[in-house]
This record gives C-alpha cells, sequence and structure tokens, in this order.
C-alpha cells in the first residue's frame, strides 16, 4: 500500500477562464531555444497566432542554429526576437553579420539586447547598452527592442544586493528609447511572488522610467526544476514561494504552475488601468508544450492556439 497516494492533475481542457487573468495573458509571449525548439513538432497546434517568440541564444549555440530556428518559427505565422548577449558578440562586424542573417534569412525586425550570462566577454561588448550605441539596429531598421529588467535586483550588476547600477542603467535606457524610432520594453527575469513585482514596477514609475514591462513568469514545472533554475538566475525574495511550497509534503511532488502568482498580478492590472506590466512573457522551464498546455487551460481566449478548430 502505498505511504503517499497523490492524484496527478486531471487534464480536462480548457476551464472557464478567470476574466482577468485572460485579459492579463493576452499577447503573452514565450521563449525558445533551437534545441528545444527542434523538440516541437507544430507550434501552430501550441501557441495562439501572432505569438512573439523569443530565441535564447546560450553560449556556444551556433548562430547558423539560430537563425535556422528563426526561419522556421517565421514561417509558421510566429514574430521572432532573438536574443543578442553583448558578452558572446565579438566585435561590431559580427553583429553586423548577425542582424543580416536575421533579416535577410528569417525576415527579423526586434531583438533582446542583454550583457548576456558569461563572466568574461567574448570581445568588444560587455552590456546591452554598448549594442544599442552601436547604431545598428537602428541603421537596420528594426522595429522593436526589448532590453532586461531584474525585478529583484542582479548581483552580477549590483554585488552589494542594492539596485543603484540597475536602475542608473533603465535611466539611460529610458533616455535611449526616447530618442529611438524602435519601440522598447523591459523583459524581466522570472519571479513566483506578485508583491515585490508590484512593488518594483511602481518603483520604476516613480522614477520616472516609463518604459512598458513585460513580466516574466516560470511555467508550469517539477518544484526541483524551479529551484534549480531560480538559484542559478539569482531569483531573489520570491524565491521564498518555492521553499515554503517544498516544505509542504502534500504540495512537494505536483508540479509547480503560475496560477496563483498570475491571478495577483491580474487582479491588480484590473484594479489599476495605469499599471505598467503590459504583457506576460513566459520562461518553458518544464517544457513548451507543458507551459502552452497551462496557457490553453487556464487562458481563454488568450490561450487558444492558432490552428485551434
Amino acid at each position: 500500500m502505498a505511504l503517499l497516494n497523490f492524484k496527478k492533475r486531471e487534464t480536462t481542457g480548457p476551464k472557464p477562464a478567470n476574466a482577468q487573468v485572460e485579459a492579463f495573458l493576452d499577447g503573452y509571449s514565450i521563449e525558445v531555444m533551437p534545441r528545444t525548439a527542434e523538440k516541437v513538432e507544430d507550434f501552430r497546434a501550441l501557441l495562439p497566432e501572432g505569438t512573439r517568440v523569443y530565441i535564447a541564444h546560450i553560449e556556444g549555440t551556433p548562430i547558423e542554429d539560430m537563425v535556422a530556428t528563426a526561419k522556421r518559427l517565421n514561417a509558421d505565422g510566429f514574430p521572432v526576437m532573438p536574443h543578442f548577449p553583448a558578452r558572446i558578440i565579438k566585435d561590431k562586424a559580427t553583429l553586423g553579420d548577425w542582424i543580416a542573417r536575421y533579416q535577410g534569412e528569417a525576415d527579423v525586425n526586434q531583438a533582446l539586447l542583454l550583457a548576456g550570462g558569461v563572466a568574461t566577454p567574448h570581445g568588444d561588448f560587455d552590456s546591452s547598452m554598448q549594442l544599442m550605441e552601436s547604431g545598428l539596429f537602428g541603421k537596420a531598421g528594426f522595429k522593436r527592442l526589448h532590453v532586461a529588467g531584474h525585478p529583484e535586483g542582479n548581483r552580477d550588476i549590483d554585488p552589494d544586493g542594492s539596485m543603484s547600477n540597475v536602475m542608473d542603467a533603465l535611466r539611460w535606457k529610458q533616455k535611449f528609447a526616447e530618442s529611438s524610432d524602435a519601440e522598447m520594453a523591459l523583459a524581466t527575469q522570472f519571479c513566483f511572488d506578485a508583491k515585490p513585482i508590484i512593488a518594483w514596477a511602481d518603483s520604476l514609475k516613480e522614477a520616472g522610467i516609463d518604459l512598458p514591462i513585460h513580466i516574466g513568469i516560470a511555467g508550469p514545472a517539477k518544484l526541483q526544476t524551479l529551484i534549480k533554475f531560480a538559484i542559478a538566475c539569482g531569483v531573489g525574495p520570491s524565491l521564498k514561494v518555492l521553499q515554503k511550497r517544498a516544505m509542504d509534503v502534500s504540495k512537494l511532488l505536483l508540479p509547480y504552475e503560475p496560477t496563483e502568482v498570475l491571478a495577483d498580478l491580474a487582479a491588480h492590472k484590473a484594479a489599476n488601468a495605469d499599471f505598467n506590466i503590459t504583457n506576460v512573457h513566459f520562461f518553458p522551464l518544464g517544457g513548451i508544450k507543458t507551459n502552452a498546455t497551462w496557457a490553453i487551460e487556464n487562458g481563454g481566449a488568450s490561450g487558444r492556439p492558432a490552428d485551434a478548430e
């Protein structure tokens, strides 16, 4: 006889949607890598029409694989936003070559610019600001540029645990946005608790930073997987949400789902029309299909796949 008889969550298809969550998920985006995208047979059976798909560029991934993934997604009707991690781009010529390949082969006109997770730069760049200063994205006519946001700080940027350098960088990016023809937004690291997210978003507004925020949300995954990623990515105070869950034996073996954090953020958005979080960006840490299925089941019209009958 089993000592712990946990019931698996039944998958019964779309549920009656929480109207606030449905509205909040409208226009959500999701992240893939070339190797994870290869495992997906048909994106149109999973993602809503027009979903923006970020392609994460991990150190060591050939640019050819990145461009091929972008080409496939674009052909399926999904706007593609590849990562441009400054620290793995050797020089301005390499940056120009990447832009030309994405544009020429995959019709890409938007990008996420970030420093990148490597400690030692491979060449001339070490920050997203340097990529913007190159002028190459403007010259190529990119219509949208996203930059990184850190609701719970970033120890690589502020080793003392403050938000000083992060805020200085955001002020610089705000000024750049005011002089750029491209639409700009902040795409953030994932968090698990709405309260620090709301406080951070409000603090940006008070500081005069009005870039729209696309909030990072971890998709459904095993608890152990999420804790591993959260620690590796430097997730701060909201990690306590996972730690508390890990101490509850009734939840320990069940997959984490972002239902609570999204419901809380959606309710705040519904009550505060000027709330500066405008979109949800999913990190599918438990798999793209798992994440998309959750959105289909919980997002109402906002999760309906492109090829849904």
